[in-house]
Protein backbone atom coordinates (compact mmCIF):
# COMPACT_ATOMS: atom_id res chain seq x y z
CA UNK A 1 0.00 0.00 0.00
CA UNK A 2 1.15 3.25 -0.77
CA UNK A 3 -0.41 7.04 -1.24
CA UNK A 4 0.15 8.94 -3.97
CA UNK A 5 -0.64 12.10 -2.35
CA UNK A 6 0.76 11.95 0.90
CA UNK A 7 -1.31 12.39 3.86
CA UNK A 8 -0.85 15.20 5.90
CA UNK A 9 -0.92 13.11 9.19
CA UNK A 10 2.42 11.25 7.91
CA UNK A 11 3.98 14.41 7.34
CA UNK A 12 3.54 15.74 10.92
CA UNK A 13 4.85 12.29 12.44
CA UNK A 14 8.05 13.05 10.97
CA UNK A 15 8.08 17.11 11.00
CA UNK A 16 11.54 18.00 10.84
CA UNK A 17 11.80 15.84 7.36
CA UNK A 18 11.25 18.29 4.31
CA UNK A 19 8.08 17.04 2.43
CA UNK A 20 7.97 19.89 0.28
CA UNK A 21 8.84 23.23 -0.73
CA UNK A 22 6.35 26.13 0.95
CA UNK A 23 6.13 28.59 -2.06
CA UNK A 24 3.74 30.76 -4.26
CA UNK A 25 5.48 30.06 -7.57
CA UNK A 26 4.85 27.37 -10.07
CA UNK A 27 7.47 25.27 -9.01
CA UNK A 28 7.79 21.32 -9.47
CA UNK A 29 10.65 19.98 -7.86
CA UNK A 30 11.45 16.48 -9.78
CA UNK A 31 13.62 13.72 -8.04
CA UNK A 32 14.35 10.56 -9.05
CA UNK A 33 15.54 7.74 -7.25
CA UNK A 34 18.09 4.63 -7.43
CA UNK A 35 20.05 5.06 -10.17
CA UNK A 36 22.38 6.04 -12.11
CA UNK A 37 21.87 2.91 -14.19
CA UNK A 38 22.72 2.54 -17.70
CA UNK A 39 20.36 4.00 -20.52
CA UNK A 40 17.61 4.95 -18.18
CA UNK A 41 19.43 7.85 -16.85
CA UNK A 42 20.58 8.84 -19.22
CA UNK A 43 17.46 8.94 -20.89
CA UNK A 44 15.72 11.08 -18.17
CA UNK A 45 18.76 13.28 -18.98
CA UNK A 46 17.94 14.03 -22.50
CA UNK A 47 13.96 14.74 -21.56
CA UNK A 48 14.77 16.76 -18.68
CA UNK A 49 16.95 19.08 -20.78
CA UNK A 50 14.87 18.99 -24.04
CA UNK A 51 11.97 21.09 -21.31
CA UNK A 52 14.76 23.01 -19.93
CA UNK A 53 13.90 21.49 -16.18
CA UNK A 54 16.38 20.41 -13.47
CA UNK A 55 16.14 17.82 -10.95
CA UNK A 56 17.63 15.94 -7.89
CA UNK A 57 18.55 12.66 -8.36
CA UNK A 58 18.95 10.35 -5.72
CA UNK A 59 21.47 7.81 -6.27
CA UNK A 60 22.97 4.44 -4.86
CA UNK A 61 26.05 4.43 -3.75
CA UNK A 62 26.73 1.28 -5.51
CA UNK A 63 25.74 2.33 -8.62
CA UNK A 64 27.65 5.50 -8.48
CA UNK A 65 30.64 3.37 -8.55
CA UNK A 66 30.04 1.05 -10.85
CA UNK A 67 28.55 3.84 -13.54
CA UNK A 68 30.95 6.78 -12.84
CA UNK A 69 30.34 8.63 -16.13
CA UNK A 70 26.82 8.40 -15.71
CA UNK A 71 27.05 9.83 -12.48
CA UNK A 72 29.25 13.04 -13.66
CA UNK A 73 26.86 13.34 -16.73
CA UNK A 74 24.07 14.23 -13.66
CA UNK A 75 26.62 17.01 -12.56
CA UNK A 76 27.84 18.07 -15.55
CA UNK A 77 23.83 18.88 -16.53
CA UNK A 78 23.36 21.29 -13.65
CA UNK A 79 21.33 18.63 -11.53
CA UNK A 80 21.30 18.03 -7.92
CA UNK A 81 22.01 14.91 -6.23
CA UNK A 82 20.80 13.09 -2.82
CA UNK A 83 22.51 10.00 -1.02
CA UNK A 84 20.17 6.90 -1.21
CA UNK A 85 22.51 4.98 1.09
CA UNK A 86 24.88 2.37 -0.92
CA UNK A 87 22.92 -0.46 -1.03
CA UNK A 88 19.38 0.73 -1.24
CA UNK A 89 19.00 -0.30 2.53
CA UNK A 90 15.30 -0.30 4.62
CA UNK A 91 15.78 1.83 7.67
CA UNK A 92 13.38 -0.34 9.73
CA UNK A 93 14.99 -3.40 8.79
CA UNK A 94 18.53 -2.57 9.75
CA UNK A 95 20.40 -1.26 12.93
CA UNK A 96 20.86 2.18 13.09
CA UNK A 97 24.51 1.57 13.05
CA UNK A 98 24.66 -0.69 10.02
CA UNK A 99 22.35 1.69 8.29
CA UNK A 100 24.77 5.23 9.24
CA UNK A 101 27.50 2.93 7.85
CA UNK A 102 25.78 2.46 4.85
CA UNK A 103 25.03 6.40 4.44
CA UNK A 104 28.43 7.52 5.07
CA UNK A 105 29.50 4.60 2.27
CA UNK A 106 27.57 6.81 0.10
CA UNK A 107 29.09 9.87 0.82
CA UNK A 108 32.20 9.06 0.39
CA UNK A 109 31.72 8.12 -3.45
CA UNK A 110 29.59 11.12 -4.06
CA UNK A 111 30.90 14.75 -4.71
CA UNK A 112 29.22 17.28 -2.52
CA UNK A 113 30.56 20.64 -4.49
CA UNK A 114 27.30 20.93 -6.06
CA UNK A 115 24.98 21.16 -3.36
CA UNK A 116 25.08 23.98 -0.43
CA UNK A 117 24.31 20.68 2.12
CA UNK A 118 24.07 17.11 1.54
CA UNK A 119 20.78 15.82 0.80
CA UNK A 120 19.30 12.30 1.96
CA UNK A 121 16.40 10.36 0.98
CA UNK A 122 15.68 6.99 2.75
CA UNK A 123 14.98 3.81 0.32
CA UNK A 124 11.09 3.11 0.38
CA UNK A 125 10.82 6.34 2.68
CA UNK A 126 11.24 4.25 5.61
CA UNK A 127 13.59 5.52 8.63
CA UNK A 128 13.17 5.56 11.83
CA UNK A 129 12.94 8.88 14.72
CA UNK A 130 16.45 7.90 15.51
CA UNK A 131 18.31 7.40 11.99
CA UNK A 132 16.77 10.74 11.05
CA UNK A 133 17.76 12.30 14.23
CA UNK A 134 21.79 11.33 13.24
CA UNK A 135 21.16 11.90 9.97
CA UNK A 136 19.56 14.98 10.51
CA UNK A 137 22.58 16.47 11.91
CA UNK A 138 24.67 16.35 8.52
CA UNK A 139 21.90 16.20 5.87
CA UNK A 140 19.05 17.60 4.79
CA UNK A 141 16.16 14.20 4.84
CA UNK A 142 14.13 15.07 2.00
CA UNK A 143 10.49 13.11 1.18
CA UNK A 144 7.65 13.82 -0.91
CA UNK A 145 4.13 15.05 -1.18
CA UNK A 146 3.44 12.97 -4.61
CA UNK A 147 4.58 9.39 -5.35
CA UNK A 148 4.57 8.86 -9.11
CA UNK A 149 4.08 4.96 -8.46
CA UNK A 150 5.91 4.06 -11.22
CA UNK A 151 7.16 0.69 -9.70
CA UNK A 152 3.81 0.09 -9.11
CA UNK A 153 3.26 -3.14 -12.36
CA UNK A 154 -0.39 -3.09 -11.71
CA UNK A 155 -0.89 0.17 -12.15
CA UNK A 156 -1.62 1.10 -15.68
CA UNK A 157 0.59 3.75 -17.22
CA UNK A 158 -2.57 6.03 -17.94
CA UNK A 159 -3.40 6.02 -14.41
CA UNK A 160 0.11 6.91 -13.07
CA UNK A 161 0.12 9.75 -15.34
CA UNK A 162 -3.06 11.19 -13.70
CA UNK A 163 -2.35 10.25 -10.57
CA UNK A 164 0.45 11.84 -10.38
CA UNK A 165 -0.08 15.29 -12.20
CA UNK A 166 -3.30 15.50 -9.63
CA UNK A 167 -1.26 14.82 -7.01
CA UNK A 168 1.20 17.88 -7.78
CA UNK A 169 0.95 21.36 -7.10
CA UNK A 170 3.00 24.49 -6.42
CA UNK A 171 6.28 23.51 -3.93
CA UNK A 172 5.39 19.56 -4.53
CA UNK A 173 8.48 17.12 -4.33
CA UNK A 174 7.55 14.61 -6.75
CA UNK A 175 9.77 11.22 -7.10
CA UNK A 176 9.87 9.11 -9.90
CA UNK A 177 12.77 5.96 -10.05
CA UNK A 178 15.23 5.27 -12.54
CA UNK A 179 15.85 1.47 -12.51
CA UNK A 180 14.71 -1.14 -14.82
CA UNK A 181 11.32 -1.73 -13.03
CA UNK A 182 10.09 1.47 -14.31
CA UNK A 183 11.92 1.86 -17.70
CA UNK A 184 8.35 1.28 -19.28
CA UNK A 185 6.17 3.23 -17.10
CA UNK A 186 8.54 5.95 -16.48
CA UNK A 187 9.08 6.20 -20.36
CA UNK A 188 5.13 6.93 -20.62
CA UNK A 189 4.58 9.17 -18.03
CA UNK A 190 7.74 11.19 -17.60
CA UNK A 191 7.50 12.88 -20.60
CA UNK A 192 3.91 13.70 -20.51
CA UNK A 193 4.48 14.96 -16.94
CA UNK A 194 6.79 17.69 -18.41
CA UNK A 195 4.75 18.46 -21.07
CA UNK A 196 1.09 18.84 -19.09
CA UNK A 197 2.99 21.21 -16.71
CA UNK A 198 5.64 22.87 -18.95
CA UNK A 199 2.60 24.30 -20.78
CA UNK A 200 0.44 25.01 -17.53
CA UNK A 201 3.34 27.49 -17.06
CA UNK A 202 5.47 25.34 -14.43
CA UNK A 203 9.00 25.58 -14.10
CA UNK A 204 10.60 22.52 -12.49
CA UNK A 205 14.04 23.14 -10.03
CA UNK A 206 16.21 20.86 -8.26
CA UNK A 207 16.64 20.98 -4.83
CA UNK A 208 19.61 23.34 -3.82
CA UNK A 209 19.02 23.65 0.11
Amino acid sequence: MYFHKTPRLVQLFYPNLIWQINTSHKDIYLTFDDGPIPGLTSWVLEELKRWQAKATFFVVGGNVNTYPEIYNQILSDGHAVGNHTYNHLNGWQNKTAKYIENVEACDKVMNWEFNKMKLFRPPYGKITLRQARILGKTHKIIMWDALSGDFDPDLPTEMCLKKTINATRKGSIVVFHDNMKTKSTLKHVLPRYLEHFSEQGYQFKSLVL
